[in-house]
């Protein structure tokens, strides 16, 4: 039995949903990596990435082009997220994290729509890529925009993937990957007490003697 055989056989079923251990297995370890970012620790970027390489298996079964992208996409972002904090961590050992300028939200923002409306219109000329188009491709560009902020050591980066995750349960449940479906709902808690604690972090920095607010700078590290 190969490899992606068996991350694609049933691991086994629950109220009538059989969970496959691809679909386990990639989002343990999904949960994982946003518990390692919510304590900011370097490892969530490597446990992202093989998050990402197992998940692929789970969406293809699943017929989600999104998915199977989006994984891809995960890959590519941890691997630059990885650099990017490292160079944060550089002077301090600390990674600095600040709330983004109202510019960059609203280039974030447009770049989500912009994003979805494209990859949405492309599974709508090509069916067979995904069963269900636009909330695919809302949660393809998303997550995306999520990793994007969360490299950049952005607090909003929590408030995207809160957006994801509203879209990514029912989704998830109507594609048969109930595991996906249950580990957002994780995710949700996850990100709320994420979102508190960085929002924390940024205020502790602004009461510093002689800092600048975080929300009005550049992380240490990182450009703009």
């Amino acid at each position: 039995m190969s490899a992606l055989h068996w991350l694609n056989s049933e691991a086994f079923t629950a109220f009538d949903q059989h969970v496959m251990w691809s679909d386990m297995i990639g989002n343990l370890l999904g949960l994982g990596a946003l518990a390692l970012g919510w304590r900011r620790a370097m490892l969530t970027w490597p446990v992202q990435l093989l998050s990402g390489v197992v998940l692929v298996a789970a969406f293809w079964s699943a017929h989600l082009g999104g998915g199977v992208g989006k994984q891809f996409v995960v890959i590519t972002v941890a691997v630059w997220g990885w650099y990017q904090w490292r160079r944060g961590r550089a002077g301090s050992g600390q990674l600095a994290i600040r709330f983004a300028t109202w510019r960059e939200r609203a280039v974030l923002v447009a770049a989500t729509a912009a994003g979805t409306v494209a990859v949405a219109a492309l599974f709508l000329a090509y069916p067979k890529l995904s069963w269900n188009p636009w909330p695919d491709a809302y949660i393809f560009v998303g997550t995306l925009a999520a990793m994007y902020a969360q490299a950049r050591g952005w607090v909003e980066f929590w408030f995207a993937w809160l957006a994801v995750d509203l879209v990514g349960v029912p989704l998830n449940f109507h594609s048969g990957l109930p595991f996906s479906g249950l580990v957002y709902i994780v995710y949700f808690v996850l990100v709320i007490a994420g979102m508190y604690a960085w929002w924390q972090q940024t205020r502790s920095a602004a009461d510093l003697p002689g800092r600048a607010k975080p929300s009005s700078t550049v992380a240490e590290g990182v450009t703009a």
